[in-house]
């Protein structure tokens, strides 16, 4: 029988822990081949797109996710989960919070392979869906004494950090600048929808890790280039997915491509990752395909007793 999934249950199911711990583990996947994970796929359509991802863990299911870029006021996903054995449709999710969730989890197993082990403090540019499942993972795999959150509308920042009191029972206070936001942070994130950088990388601190999860292609980016001529380690979910953006990820042209690496070989030790306490690691998330899919196989098997 086919398990509906809503955003209720996703949020009943998947922990922080539990969700970062399964991307870590797709991302291994990914690296040694047994997660099939193709860029995306879109198709035009009048005012937008309609967007796929897919992936297949061999021999175990296969699935896809579908968006819209349409901009239309409730805009919800779906994630489809086959079986690989018999093709039966396991489970279907609709909503936001698994792809949310998906991409916090990303950057999660992110903070935690190249952040300082005794990283505490955190910055948070952007007060959105996407900025929250950051801090809410980073909070999961590092002991967060500290968060600053600032962006466009004090209001919001406001809420943000009342919120990040409140869940995470982490001391947050909102900020007026970036500048006053990251200014001695060990972990920085960018959850932002700005083309145009919103970080002077000469502010960071020697040590910091950047989370970005924002634009990053050449012709419109929440970071500029400072920001890459400054890390030490630049890493990626899916190199190839950077490599398919069109145009491109301002960090796959050169000469950043050439020192653009899997996070999944980071995981795996092939690519050194932090080797030095000073050193500024930047995560440039793509989104690696099938980790949606991956995430509600794990719903399924972990929360089937409790739905």
């Amino acid at each position: 029988m086919t398990m509906l999934v809503t955003d209720r249950e996703v949020a009943d199911v998947l922990d922080a822990t539990t969700t970062v711990t399964a991307m870590r583990e797709a991302l291994l996947a990914a690296y040694d081949g047994r997660l099939v994970a193709p860029p995306r796929a879109s198709a035009p359509l009048d005012g937008g797109r309609m967007v796929l991802t897919a992936g297949h863990l061999r021999g175990d299911w296969y699935g896809f996710r579908s968006y819209d870029t349409l901009g239309l006021p409730e805009p919800e996903q779906l994630v489809v989960l086959h079986d690989a054995r018999t093709g039966a449709v396991r489970a279907v999710a609709v909503g936001e919070e698994l792809g949310s969730r998906r991409t916090g989890g990303l950057g999660g197993a992110a903070v935690d392979a190249l952040a300082r082990p005794d990283a505490t403090t955190l910055a948070v540019i952007g007060s959105g869906r996407q900025a929250w499942t950051q801090v809410w993972a980073a909070a999961a795999v590092r002991p967060l004494r500290q968060i600053r959150v600032q962006s466009r509308s004090a209001a919001r920042r406001a809420a943000f950090a009342e919120r990040v009191r409140a869940e995470l029972g982490v001391p947050a206070e909102p900020v007026d600048s970036a500048r006053e936001a990251v200014a001695g942070a060990d972990i920085v994130v960018l959850a932002t929808t700005s083309v145009t950088p919103v970080l002077d990388a000469a502010d960071l601190a020697p040590g910091t890790h950047v989370n970005a999860v924002g634009f990053k292609q050449t012709d419109r980016h929440e970071f500029g280039t400072d920001l890459l001529d400054r890390a030490d380690l630049l890493v990626t979910d899916s190199p190839a997915q950077a490599a398919a953006y069109a145009p491109p990820m301002l960090a796959a042209v050169e000469p950043y491509a050439r020192r653009l690496h899997d996070l999944g070989a980071v995981l795996a030790g092939a690519v050194p990752g932090r080797t030095d306490a000073d050193q500024v690691s930047v995560f440039c998330s793509t989104g690696l395909a099938g980790t949606e899919v991956f995430l509600l196989d794990r719903l399924v098997r972990v929360g089937a007793a409790a739905l």
